[in-house]
Formats: C-alpha cells, sequence, structure tokens
C-alpha cells in the first residue's frame, strides 16, 4: 500500500489584511505587554484576531468599535497613533497599504526544529515558502516625507552642522526656530481637533537612531545614521532647486525666473504684523515667518547684533548674538496686568485672617487671580483680552505672560518656623532659579517676638542676610493691611510701566539667552509664558544629577545656594567630585580641595573649615562621629 507524501502549509493563501497599520500597532503594544508580563497582552491577542477576520478597511479608531474586543481604550490608542502617523508622514499618508514595511507575521511557527512547510518538489524535496521564516522581515529605511516636522528637524540639524563655528548641537527652542520655515505644520501649536504638533516627530527621530538628545534642557544632534540621512535629504532638495528647503511657490512671493537669490527682507520695516483678531490668537505662521528676518530680531536693541552668517568664522570671534523669535506677541492695549495669588494666601490656617488681605485687595480695587502658584506667593501676568465668539460656549483660552517680580510673604512668625525646618534656604535658592530676574521678601510684623523660639536679632539678621547676599529686595509692613497697600501700588505701578509695551513671549529655555528688558525706555521686552514658569517651578519634578548634588550640598549648615552654585560650576556631578577627591595625593589636600572656590557678588573663598566638613561629607567610609 502506497503512502502519500504529507503536505504541509495552507491549502488558500491568506488574503492580506486591509488595516495594515493597525494590526503593526496591536502587535507592537502586544509584544511590550508581554514583555511586561501584564495580562493586556491576551486583550490586544483578542483585538488582533478579530481585526484579522474583518475583511474592510477602517478610516480611524473610532470605526474599530463595531469589532469585537474593541474597547473605548484600545480604540483611543489607535486614533493617538494614527493622529502621530498623520503629523510625521503628512495628513495624505497611506493607512491601507504597506509595500514593504508590512506588520510582522502576527503568529509564530508552530513547525517542530527541522521541519520544513509547502508543498513538496517534483523531486520530492520540500520547497521552502518565501517569506514565512521567523524573524525575517524586509524592511526599509525611515525616510521622512519632505515638509514634515522629521525632514525639517534633520535637514536643520545638518546645516547647523556644516556651519563654521558650530556647536554641535542645537536646543530645542533654536530648533524649533530654524526648522519652522521647512515644516507646513506648526513646531509649537496643534491643529484643531489634535494634540500633535511637528515636534512629535522628534521621538521618532530619536527611536530610529538618526537623532541624539543630552543634557538637560536637551541638547539634540544628529547620529552618524541621521547625519547621512540628513546629507540625502539636503541633496535632493538642492536637485529639485528648493535648496531652502521651501515650496516651490509661496502666495505673495515674487517667482525668481532668473536663478538668482532674492533678499525678500530688503525694505522691510523691522516692525511687527498687526495683531488681525484685535486681541484674538496671533497665527503661527505670522509669528515664525517674518519677525525672524529684522536685523538684530526683537530683543531690546542693544543685545542683538547683525547676522553673522555671510562673515568669516574666527576662533577669536565670539559667537553671532541670539536673535529671539516669539512664539506669539501681544501688542499694547491687548492686555491687562493682573496680580495673581496663591491659593494658600487664602484658605487654611485663620480663614479670617488670610480673607483679610483679599479684602483689602478688592476695596482697593485691585484686578486679581488666585491660583495654585508653584514658587512665591504674589505675581504678576500679562493677560491677553479675549473676546466671546458667537455661537461658542466659552471665550478662547487667554494667553499669558510672567512678569519679573515675585513676591514671597512671610510673617515673622513663619519666618521664625522656615528657618527651624529649612524651607528658609530652600524657598530662596527655588526663588533664585525660577527665571524671574525680580524677588521680593515681604516681610510682616506679628506683634511680639518674644514668644518665638527664635531671638528677633536672629532673624533681623536673617533678613537682611537675605537682601545683601541672596541679592533679594525687602520690603518690611506692620500689618496685613499695609501688605495689601504695597501689593496694591506695586501692581498700579506695574501697569502703567507695561501698559505701552510690546510683550514677546519665550520659553523658559530661552530665557538665559533673551536680553529681558523691562525699563521704561525700552518699548518691547520679552517674558517667559505662565505656563512655562509655573510647570518649571514643580517642587517635586524629576531632577537632574545636578540638582541633586545641589540639594545635597545645601542640606549642610553653613553652605548658601551662592557656595552650592560655585562647587557645581567646577564639580558639576557627585562623580567628578568624587573623582577629584581620588586623584588628591593627602588627606589634607582632599580637606582643603574646595577651600579656593569663590562665590558670590564678592568674590569671597569657601574656606577650609567648609571645605573640610564636605570632604568628611563625601569621603569618610561608615558613620560620621
Amino acid at each position: 500500500m502506497s503512502v502519500e507524501p504529507v503536505k504541509f502549509g495552507r491549502k488558500r493563501p491568506v488574503p492580506k489584511s486591509p488595516n495594515p497599520l493597525f494590526l503593526k500597532w496591536l502587535t507592537e503594544l502586544r509584544d511590550v505587554a508581554a514583555e511586561k508580563g501584564t495580562k493586556m497582552q491576551f486583550v490586544y491577542q483578542k483585538a488582533i484576531s478579530s481585526l484579522n477576520k474583518y475583511p474592510l478597511p477602517l478610516k480611524n479608531g473610532k470605526e474599530a468599535k463595531i469589532l469585537q474586543n474593541f474597547g473605548d481604550g484600545i480604540c483611543k490608542i489607535l486614533d493617538d497613533k494614527l493622529a502621530q502617523y498623520y503629523a510625521e508622514n503628512g495628513p495624505d499618508a497611506p493607512i491601507h497599504s504597506m509595500n514593504e514595511g508590512d506588520p510582522p507575521k502576527l503568529r509564530r511557527s508552530k513547525t517542530p526544529p527541522g521541519a520544513t512547510r509547502g508543498p513538496l518538489s517534483p523531486e520530492g524535496q520540500p520547497e521552502p515558502a518565501p517569506c514565512k521564516r521567523v524573524g525575517f522581515k524586509k524592511t526599509r529605511d525611515y525616510v521622512p516625507q519632505k515638509r514634515s516636522g522629521g525632514y525639517a528637524v534633520l535637514v536643520t540639524l545638518y546645516r547647523d552642522h556644516q556651519r563654521a563655528g558650530s556647536r554641535g548641537f542645537m536646543t530645542k527652542a533654536e530648533l524649533q526656530r530654524e526648522a519652522q520655515p521647512l515644516c507646513d505644520k506648526s513646531f509649537t501649536v496643534s491643529d484643531p481637533g489634535s494634540k500633535y504638533t511637528a515636534w512629535s516627530s522628534v521621538s521618532t527621530l530619536i527611536q530610529k537612531d538618526l537623532l541624539l538628545k543630552t543634557n538637560s534642557p536637551a541638547r539634540y544632534s544628529l547620529t552618524e545614521k541621521g547625519l547621512e540621512l540628513a546629507e540625502k535629504l539636503e541633496e535632493r532638495g538642492a536637485e529639485q532647486g528648493q535648496p531652502g528647503g521651501a515650496p516651490a511657490s509661496l502666495p505673495g512671493v515674487p517667482e525668481n525666473k532668473g536663478g538668482e537669490i532674492l533678499d525678500l527682507t530688503e525694505g522691510e520695516e523691522e516692525e511687527p504684523p498687526e495683531d488681525k483678531g484685535k486681541g484674538g490668537p496671533v497665527p503661527v505662521d505670522e509669528a515664525r515667518g517674518d519677525w525672524r528676518r529684522g536685523e538684530g530680531g526683537w530683543g531690546s536693541g542693544s543685545g542683538n547684533g547683525p547676522d553673522a552668517a555671510g562673515s568669516k568664522a574666527s576662533s577669536e570671534r565670539p559667537p553671532p548674538a541670539y536673535r529671539h523669535v516669539p512664539g506669539f506677541v501681544l501688542s499694547p492695549g491687548t492686555f491687562d496686568i493682573v496680580l495673581c495669588v496663591d491659593f494658600i494666601e487664602t484658605t487654611g490656617g485663620s480663614s479670617g485672617r488670610k480673607q483679610e488681605l483679599v479684602t483689602e485687595l478688592r476695596k482697593n480695587g485691585v484686578d486679581f487671580d488666585v491660583r495654585k502658584l508653584n514658587v512665591g506667593d504674589f505675581l504678576w501676568t500679562a493677560r491677553e483680552r479675549v473676546r466671546y465668539i458667537p455661537g461658542q460656549l466659552r471665550a478662547p483660552q487667554a494667553r499669558e505672560l510672567v512678569l519679573d517680580y515675585i513676591v514671597e510673604r512671610k510673617r515673622m512668625d513663619d519666618l521664625c518656623g522656615s528657618i527651624i525646618d529649612g524651607r528658609f534656604r530652600e524657598q530662596k535658592f527655588r526663588l533664585k532659579r525660577c527665571g524671574l530676574k525680580k524677588p521680593i521678601y515681604l516681610v510682616e510684623d506679628y506683634g511680639s517676638a518674644q514668644h518665638l523660639s527664635i531671638p528677633e536679632s536672629t532673624l533681623l539678621q536673617a533678613v537682611v542676610n537675605t537682601q545683601v547676599v541672596d541679592g533679594f529686595f525687602i520690603k518690611r509692613t506692620r500689618d496685613v493691611r499695609e501688605s495689601a497697600a504695597y501689593l496694591t501700588v506695586m501692581t498700579r505701578y506695574l501697569q502703567s510701566m507695561f501698559m505701552n509695551k510690546t510683550l514677546l513671549s519665550c520659553t523658559k529655555e530661552e530665557e538665559p539667552l533673551c536680553d529681558r528688558a523691562s525699563s521704561p525706555a525700552s518699548s518691547s521686552c520679552i517674558l517667559m509664558s505662565f505656563g512655562e514658569f509655573n510647570e518649571g517651578a514643580v517642587k517635586n519634578k524629576a531632577q537632574t544629577v545636578r540638582e541633586l548634588l545641589a540639594r545635597q550640598l545645601m542640606q549642610i549648615s553653613g553652605i548658601s545656594g551662592d557656595k552650592a552654585a560655585a562647587i557645581l560650576g567646577k564639580y558639576s556631578t557627585l562623580t567628578s567630585l568624587l573623582q577629584a577627591y581620588e586623584e588628591c595625593p593627602t588627606v589634607e589636600a582632599r580637606e582643603k580641595l574646595l577651600s579656593g572656590i569663590k562665590y558670590g557678588k564678592l568674590q569671597r573663598n569657601i574656606g577650609p573649615a567648609l571645605s573640610k566638613t564636605v570632604c568628611q561629607l563625601y569621603c569618610t567610609v561608615g558613620a560620621l562621629h
């Protein structure tokens, strides 16, 4: 009796899925869940099985809700990934066909080792089935679509890399500013109904090993792979006759038929466009293309020089002056100066005493807003005036810029308590690094100081040190009514100072580079947005190694913020400090390692006593005695 040879494989070829992108994303989610050992892997596997059986293409994740095992959570994940996919590849990117980037096989082969699958050849040997081997997949390299966010970032970093005197990296603010003309989407404002911007593509570039993110604040640079791809993109753009990366024709721009480079900025006045919305949002494209052309940009005029791109690079010449491009502008007459009061100043403790300050402000006719401030008790913002739009329930969200003045209010009893528990030094440290240049300590008397646990002379000395050593402005008041009067006078003074100024926004990363003019003579100034300021001042946010070392040092008695900053200036991490101790030849050299470091405005030495204390802390093995 003859035995027929056994045939492996399916009788009919499996049809291609009409939703390859959704399958790919679900498979990735399942694999990640499987690696973590969570039960979500089974949820995703059920969704994959349902999607494999569905024969029609889906436009978005919401449509997938009709399928079994697709809940609101999975549908939202798919919609979010789809929005990011469109942001990175353009709104016309295909989602129902993936020629070379098909998703990985969703089922592993169950064929035992050594066995093969597929039909037999005429010679009786099994023919290997193409593309059935696990772990082998033909993929294509990631190439961002022209004028997408990824394309603009790569080309901008490549051009910076080619520039003489390049630092080899760019900050987020610099990269967004320089890349915006090369991209059709905004790097800072998302499209209506989406939370993704052109900047969302940066995460993909990092994942694809094209971009490297280091330091804090972040610095972005190209990897070897990214440099190679960016060079190809730049060459391709040059071949198409668009070396600047701009579209072939733009509305309102004369066509250059002679092949020469036209200077479109010639004859332009260095003046921002009028706010066409009369207080409404300024279009991002307007806020990006025109203001950066002016020689010197928008700062206070003395700090910004002409563009040095055409001059010869010299190692002795300082780097080109920073030219700021604002995210948005508040013109005179389109904003109000508002006093912001931390909600802790109105709640908790004695409610009658807390409400007394607010009551006095109302009596004085001060426009104030109670909100959560992550640092300080009072500050002032320039809040945009917005108007209700017919047919909408609420007015548009008002944009806000923070003025350079911030107030920390301390009653004498609170000052005593904060010195004892260490809050006093920590609060001063946080106020000095919050980004606002004019911190104020409002010290309010509170009855007799005889019953306090610290002598009054010591408290007064702490107040004097805050002004002389730390550089804070000190305002003494007799009671809460006088404190409210001071805040009222300050509010009206700032209203008169800023009412005729043009205010330009900046991020916290840009703040150190901006010439922040706020003198009465200047017609414009650069200020941080309130969201950037308050987010950056979160007390328990993730900290860098440098910040952690600073907090450690400030726990040592005698080390102020200035002394800690001076030590960090020479040894930025604990590793570098310990390495320096290891390199000292003797114990005496270790103890004197930090004694010569100068700190503060007077540039005094830290001294041998404090240097020895720090050395004992970090170099002693075991408990300190």
